[in-house]
């Protein structure tokens, strides 16, 4: 029980610690998940977060559900989606009650303003650190760069830039085996 109550807590402090969304949580699920609790590799991080973003759902929550249910199975998936998902229930349900009668001052579209631009440095350095650790080799920098440059130019679901990313890793690896196999 008690593995369950950390899971609820960990992802609740995750939920209540970070705006902005799926991405900007990344950096506190690198801290928490990875530096603090030790409870997933950065491969596993960087895999969940991409599946995550495949699937239907929230980044973030699915994230979530997939390293509880690596802990504790089905349970632990369903104690760490709730508790990803409990504090943004409260807080929302806290603002839907007070938002329309403080919207239209200054202070406080300027505070959103702040939050938003804090929250663009917290994504970028989550990606330099995800960079660092997945951008390894020239076959690796060649599929960040077309991924990066297609995505500028090509209005597609992140999904597709996954598969096709996948599809190239498998291709390289053939490749790379290949070439072994022929260099013997």
């Amino acid at each position: 029980m008690k593995e369950y109550i950390d899971l609820f807590l960990t992802f609740a402090k995750i939920g209540v610690m970070t705006f902005g969304g799926g991405a900007a949580m990344l950096p506190m699920l690198q801290r928490e998940l990875l530096e603090k609790k030790h409870w997933v590799s950065d491969e596993e991080l960087m895999d969940y977060y991409a599946i995550g973003q495949c699937t239907p759902g929230i980044i973030a929550v699915n994230t979530a559900t997939f390293v509880g249910e690596k802990r504790k199975g089905v349970r632990g998936g369903i104690a760490a989606t709730l508790g990803m998902i409990f504090p943004s229930f409260v807080i929302i349900l806290i603002l839907a009650t007070a938002i329309s009668a403080v919207s239209d001052i200054a202070w406080v579209q300027n505070a959103f303003a702040g939050i938003r631009a804090c929250v663009c440095v917290l994504i970028v350095n989550a990606v330099i650190k995800l960079a660092k650790k997945s951008v390894i080799d020239g076959w690796t920098a060649g599929i960040f760069a077309a991924v990066f440059g297609l995505n500028l130019f090509l209005d597609l679901s992140p999904i597709w830039f996954v598969l096709l990313a996948a599809v190239a890793g498998v291709i390289i690896c053939v490749l790379r085996a290949k070439r072994k196999e022929s260099g013997k």
